[in-house]
């Protein structure tokens, strides 16, 4: 085993992994990272590119540019024109990014599993009991990015953004070593809630993009404002964002998890199943005969 593997391989042991993410000053680090992160100073951006490729598979042929000013500007990277084909039939809801489909399927009533011996409730994390109760027994599925994917997240069909709740809170790593020690760890982190309809059949999709350590700020691009730690409200935000599938939404500054929530009807198109890779733009939801 070559000595860069070696090291991969101790630093992604769990217990050290679940010290080293998460036994530290979460917020105090995750403030500094977003700082640390915009410097615009050559030499530091090079050295922290190359720690992130040493410790991730970090692919950037697909990559608008390469000449980034930053490692944010590396993080929030555009993609190439026709990088990502969008599933356009119109009874398919599309994965809004890149990620690794996690905790997914039926919900039980208006309960939903994390990982493995952990549950969380739709009001626990909706903040919002009417909210919930749209999602009583649908469908939900759990999207996490890792930190060298493409961050930047889009919408899954043709929809009307009519409401976005930012919910303040703690920056737990939602990777799953984390996810099998936090009891309702999505529901302690910060995160923001996306209410949208679709277009001709009236469904409500509800997403909710999650905040991590290192990477607590959220930028749409139909709200002007930032939603980060710092941010002390409005936290309910009424618009009216009319989007069409596949159309860019915003990014997060690094990488974590998008939970994507459908009413009782829909249901996960065929072959996915936890661990299966998507790609923005693929096929994720069915929706039901109208």
């Amino acid at each position: 085993m070559t000595i860069h593997a070696t090291i991969v391989r101790i630093v992604q042991h769990e217990d050290l992994n679940f010290l080293l993410t998460n036994r530290i000053p979460r917020r105090l680090v995750t403030q500094f990272m977003g700082w640390f992160a915009k410097l615009e100073q050559p030499l530091v951006r090079d050295l922290s590119l190359g720690v992130w490729r040493f410790f991730t598979e970090l692919d950037l042929s697909d990559a608008k540019h390469t000449d980034f000013k930053s490692m944010h500007d590396c993080f929030i990277r555009e993609l190439k024109p026709g990088a990502r084909p969008i599933e356009q039939d119109p009874k398919i809801v599309v994965s809004p990014c890149d990620a690794i489909l996690g905790g997914s399927g039926r919900i039980a009533g208006r309960q939903l599993i994390q990982a493995k011996n952990f549950s969380y409730t739709l009001e626990d994390l909706l903040r919002d009991p009417e909210l919930a109760a749209l999602y009583e027994n649908g469908t939900y599925a759990t999207l996490r990015l890792t930190s060298s994917m493409y961050h930047r997240f889009h919408a899954p069909h043709d929809c009307v953004i009519d409401r976005v709740t930012y919910v303040s809170g703690d920056t737990w790593n939602t990777n799953p070593i984390a996810l099998a020690r936090v009891e309702k760890l999505f529901c302690k982190n910060e995160r923001a809630i996306l209410r949208s309809t679709l277009v001709d059949t009236g469904y409500v999709i509800t997403m909710v993009p999650v905040a991590a350590i290192l990477i607590a700020s959220i930028r749409l691009h139909f709200v002007d404002v930032m939603l980060h730690l710092r941010h002390t409200g409005p936290h309910i935000i009424k618009c009216r964002a009319e989007v069409h599938k596949g159309q860019e939404l915003g990014w997060f500054q690094h990488g974590s998890t998008i939970l994507v929530f459908a009413p009782e009807g829909f249901s996960l198109c065929d072959g996915l199943v936890p661990g299966t890779r998507l790609r923005m733009g693929q096929p994720l939801l069915r929706v039901p005969r109208h």
